[in-house]
C-alpha cells in the first residue's frame, strides 16, 4: 500500500509524543513497521493514566515515518521479552477525526490512509522538535509503581483488569 499507516491506540499526549520523538513502547513486526509512510495516533482515553484530552477511538496526530528503532532498554524490556519499539516522525500534523479505532483486541494494526479517511496532502505538516526526552518504553507511573489513595471502584476496575472479569465480580474486605 502506498499510503500504508501503522494505527495506535495510545493514552500518552500529544507533547509526550513530539517530546520522544515519535510513539514508543510499541511491540510490533519491525519490518512491517518500517514499511509504512504513516503513524496514526488515536486516543486510548479509558486508560487508567491518560494524558490526552481527545475523545475516545478518536485520531489525534498523524506523524510521517522516519524510522522504527528500539527503545533503550528497561526491566519492562529485558532481552527475554519482545522489544518494544518507537516510531519516529520526521514530521506530524495534529488532526481531531472522530472514531478512527474500532475497537481491535492489538493496540496497534496496519491499514492505508484512504481506508481511514485521511488524505495527507491536506494536513499542515510541522517539522518535529528536537526530542526532549528519551523513550524508555515505560509507562507514566501507574498505581503499581507509586501507591496513591484509591477509590473502591478505581480498585475493582484495577483489579478486574488485572484478572480479566468483570468490576461487579470484585469484592473487597477491609479490615481495620
Amino acid at each position: 500500500m502506498a499510503n500504508e499507516a501503522a494505527v495506535v491506540f495510545t493514552a500518552k499526549c500529544i507533547e509526550r509524543i513530539l517530546g520522544e520523538g515519535g510513539t514508543s513502547s510499541w511491540r510490533l513486526d519491525r519490518k512491517h513497521a518500517r514499511r509504512c509512510k504513516f503513524a496514526v495516533c488515536t486516543r486510548n482515553a479509558n486508560a487508567d493514566w491518560v494524558e490526552g484530552p481527545e475523545a475516545h477511538h478518536s485520531a489525534f496526530l498523524v506523524g510521517k515515518i522516519r524510522d522504527v528503532v528500539p527503545c533503550s532498554p528497561t526491566p519492562e524490556n529485558n532481552e527475554s521479552e519482545q522489544k518494544r519499539y518507537l516510531i519516529q516522525f520526521s514530521e506530524f500534523a495534529r488532526v481531531n477525526i472522530p472514531n478512527i479505532w474500532k475497537g481491535d483486541r492489538n493496540p496497534i494494526k496496519y491499514a492505508s490512509l484512504e481506508e481511514l479517511g485521511i488524505d495527507a496532502s491536506t494536513l499542515r505538516w510541522e517539522a518535529m522538535p528536537p526530542a526532549s526526552h528519551s523513550s524508555e518504553c515505560l509507562m507514566p507511573q501507574s498505581r503499581a509503581t507509586a501507591a496513591q489513595p484509591l477509590t473502591m471502584a478505581q480498585a475493582r476496575k484495577g483489579l478486574a483488569l488485572a484478572f480479566n472479569v468483570a468490576p461487579e465480580a470484585i469484592e473487597i474486605t477491609i479490615r481495620g
